[in-house]
């Protein structure tokens, strides 16, 4: 007997929760003598004689964020207006210039209006986007979010990167104990193994340190500090090519646009008034060169021939302009060494293919969490009491970081193209599953979305998906070559999920109760 592969089992007894989803559906810092310096993966010790540098307020700033992108400011303005003493130093406060982190989901939008920020959204041309359309082989369907049961305010927003996260800067500078100084932090100061603050360069070059009792690290994927706090596992799949199509109209305004092409994805989403954001997936780590032509010559050759007719002469126009853009998009599961005095978010903690734009929805939700934590919570010396405590922010944020996590990974694998045929057979599934409508769209939409981010449902629709392929493979009548075809089917689509389950946690993704960290009570003060 000829063993499918080790992933069947497990995708026979998940296929099972699939067959009855579908059941149902149809039927309805300071510097201290003796200290260490902590720089990237080393550690330094010093002498009594050794480092001396001088040092920013010291004892009077409750918190040290490093970075100021969405992260690093919404959570300035956030614990700012919770009365902490909060020191911002980012690398770069000019606007930024990104061709990702442009598209906010409704959950997202909702979380934004929770930390009250979402007037950061205001006189920065922002789009409201309603949903997705999904083109494949010359068919199309779009699908909305579920958006009946909330205030009509609510839906996604698209917009240029740079202008949110300067709004955002903004909001944050206005409160009076919050400082932004522009600097590169270089280490985090350690002794006796707990981050006392940092060792950055200011926009002079002159060497500082800065001191608090708590130090959040949120200076983004290219992070220089995080092998300090987790251990990074970073996986590059892909790569975006961006553009920007001026002065077109999407065939679906008011909604991304995602071409399930070969070999992978080309989403278009507007981002201002007059843009429209154009981002070429390119699988691997390598693209076209930029500079000889190649990139030009690929775009016009391979992928305008895959795109929306009324976008074509957009599209050529932006190749000739010549504003080219590429970024690696990154994944890295959360896996944080939890350390006294310190703690890592947004990017520089947890990364997952930017394919879903779940980014800056996780990022958000993750500073509702910590927030939430820390607001009992006054004095916030005693780093190692805290540290034990904080370690519940890991468990609490799961199940909606795993599930917008998982979802992106499988999403960009089951839509990218591939010779095999059992994949082939998942990808046309997968289109014409969301094709049905409903539930059968509303369901996935949602997670995707962030307006439903449950594990369990993410888990039901992914192999309702496979056993839909499936069972279209047995009609008009199963053969023992559809069998065989269905069998790896089905034991492909438990070999894409399983593994970024397992690597997101299946007990805190599934059994956060069941977690210890998540009955932490705050440390009396």
């Amino acid at each position: 007997m000829v063993m499918i592969d080790q992933y069947i089992l497990g995708g026979f007894v998940a296929s099972l929760f699939g067959f009855v989803l579908l059941y149902n559906l149809r039927r309805k810092m300071k510097k201290n003598e003796g200290s260490k310096l902590v720089l990237k993966d080393q550690c330094i010790k010093t002498s009594n004689d050794g480092i001396h540098l001088p040092a920013v307020d010291v004892g009077r700033t409750d918190v040290i964020i490093v970075g100021a992108g969405v992260a690093g400011a919404a959570l300035a303005y956030t614990l700012g207006k919770e009365g902490r003493r909060v020191h911002v130093i980012e690398r770069d406060l000019t606007e930024p210039d990104r061709i990702v982190g442009e598209l906010l989901q409704p959950g997202g939008y909702l979380k934004l209006i929770e930390l009250g920020l979402e007037d950061c959204l205001q006189d920065i041309d922002a789009q409201r986007v309603f949903g997705y359309a999904l083109y494949m082989d010359g068919r199309n369907t779009k699908l909305s979010y579920p958006l009946e049961k909330f205030n009509s305010d609510v839906s996604g927003r698209s917009f240029h990167n740079g202008r949110f996260v300067q709004r955002m800067r903004e909001k944050a500078a206005t409160l009076p104990n919050v400082r932004l100084e522009q600097g590169t932090v270089t280490s985090l100061l350690e002794e006796e193994g707990t981050i006392k603050g940092v060792q950055y360069k200011t926009r002079n070059g002159e060497e500082m340190t800065a001191s608090a009792p708590l130090t959040i690290v949120c200076d983004g994927c290219f992070s220089n500090l995080r092998r300090s706090l987790c251990t990074p596992k970073v996986d590059v799949p892909s790569c975006f090519v961006g553009l920007v199509l001026e002065n077109c109209d999407l065939p679906f305004a008011n909604h991304g646009h995602v071409v399930l092409a070969d070999p992978s994805p080309i989403l278009f989403y507007p981002i201002s008034s007059s843009e429209v954001r154009c981002l070429v997936d390119v699988p691997g780590q390598k693209v076209p060169s930029i500079a000889n032509g190649e990139m030009a010559t690929y775009l016009k050759t391979v992928v305008a021939p895959q795109i929306p007719s009324q976008l074509y002469d957009a599209f050529i126009a932006a190749i000739d302009k010549g504003n080219i853009k590429t970024m690696p998009n990154r994944s890295m599961p959360a896996n944080p060494h939890p350390t006294p005095g310190a703690i890592l978010m947004g990017d520089a903690f947890n990364m997952r293919h930017p394919l879903t734009g779940g980014g800056m929805t996780v990022a958000l939700s993750d500073i509702v969490v910590i927030r939430n934590l820390l607001r009992p919570i006054h004095d916030l010396n005693d780093a190692a009491t805290l540290s034990k405590y904080l370690e519940s922010f890991y468990t609490l944020r799961k199940p909606v970081a795993s599930t917008i996590n998982t979802l992106a990974g499988a999403l960009y694998k089951v839509f990218c193209a591939s010779p095999d045929q059992a994949r082939k057979e998942m990808r046309e599934a997968c289109f014409d599953y969301l094709s049905l409508g409903g539930i059968f769209s509303n369901g996935p939409v949602s997670l995707l979305s962030g307006l439903n981010p449950r594990p369990l449902s993410l888990v039901l629709h992914f192999f309702a998906v496979a056993v839909y392929g499936i069972g279209r493979l047995f009609l008009p009548f199963p053969t023992p070559k559809r069998i065989w075809l269905g069998a790896r089917l089905l034991s492909g689509a438990s070999g894409i999920i399983f593994p970024i389950m397992n690597a997101e946690g299946f007990r805190q993704m599934f059994f956060p109760a069941t977690v210890p960290a998540y009955y932490r009570s705050p440390p009396a003060n």
